[in-house]
Parts: structure tokens; C-alpha cells; sequence
């Protein structure tokens, strides 16, 4: 890979900037972050079932991630799974959410991550309804909730709120 390569931003499919962001914003981003979204989004934590702000959200919009502003899943693809946490069939782009094997506490499962800063979002699982058949069970602190017709965050300064 060459320098050019690594000075030019990764775009997903629907035009965001992917490129993680620098040691200097990743402290910005960190310090803005309440204990609770500390402890899930970067010691990979839990939030408590059916205690999490965002899981009766019903309104259009979407869901991003509350470290970096990445769109990460729309409000069409919520639904109600009965596990106490906001759940999604898909993410907005397959490119925004990355999969990692889990296997803490003695067992096999797949961790959810942002894919631009990292932060931990949660689990998908295999269970879902159609047309994925997906459950990403997502803890309400890691994500921040944008009605519809509202601009996106852009912590990161990238102008691809709107993208």
C-alpha cells in the first residue's frame, strides 16, 4: 500500500467516510462519552435489558453510532424482539457495521462493531425475522437516535452527514 493509498479516505457503498478517525479525535470522541457509553462502547460492556433509552423508539430516523455519528441501522428495520434490546434486520450499509468473532464468557457469538471508530454496538444472531433472518441486538448507549429530516452528526468534522 502506498502513502496516496493511505491518505485517501475509504467510502462506503452510500458515501460516508469510512477512515478511522485520527489518535487527536479519537480522544475528542472518548472524552465526550458519559461512564455507561465508556463502558459499552470501548470495554466492549453490556447495558442492562430493557433499561436502554432507544428500546421503545418508534418515530422515522436513524440510529448511529454515539461515538462517531455513523449511520449504522434506519428506524424501518427496528423491530420488537423481546430480548429488552433494541433490535435491527440490517444495518443501513453492510459496510458501516463489522463482524468479529466472540467468544467471552464461554461462549460463540459475533460481536458488533462500528466500523469507523471501532466502538462496540453489540451481538448479531441468526434469529431474526425476514428478509435477513438477523437479529443486531444493539445497546441503546452506543447508539445516538436522529429523527428523520434531521441533519446527522458529524463529530468528526467529514461534511458526510448528508451523504
Amino acid at each position: 500500500m502506498t502513502q496516496t493509498d493511505l491518505d485517501t479516505p475509504t467510502r462506503s457503498p452510500s458515501g460516508y467516510d469510512l477512515t478511522p478517525p485520527s489518535e487527536g479525535q479519537r480522544v475528542g470522541l472518548e472524552a465526550d462519552l458519559s461512564s455507561d457509553e465508556r463502558r459499552v462502547l470501548l470495554a466492549h460492556g453490556t447495558e442492562a435489558p430493557f433499561c436502554g433509552t432507544l428500546l421503545g423508539e418508534k418515530r422515522a430516523g436513524v440510529f448511529c453510532c454515539r461515538m462517531c455519528g455513523l449511520p449504522l441501522f434506519k428506524a424501518a428495520t427496528k423491530f420488537e424482539s423481546g430480548t429488552g434490546w433494541p433490535s435491527f434486520t440490517q444495518p443501513v450499509d453492510e459496510t458501516h457495521v463489522r463482524a468479529i468473532e466472540d467468544r467471552s464468557y464461554g461462549m460463540v457469538r459475533v460481536e458488533t462493531v462500528c466500523a469507523r471508530c471501532g466502538g462496540h454496538q453489540g451481538h448479531v444472531f441468526p434469529d431474526g425475522p425476514p428478509p435477513t433472518g438477523l437479529r443486531y441486538c444493539i445497546n441503546s448507549v452506543a447508539l445516538t437516535f436522529v429523527p428523520e429530516g434531521e441533519p446527522l452528526p458529524d463529530p468528526l468534522r467529514r461534511g458526510d452527514g448528508n451523504a
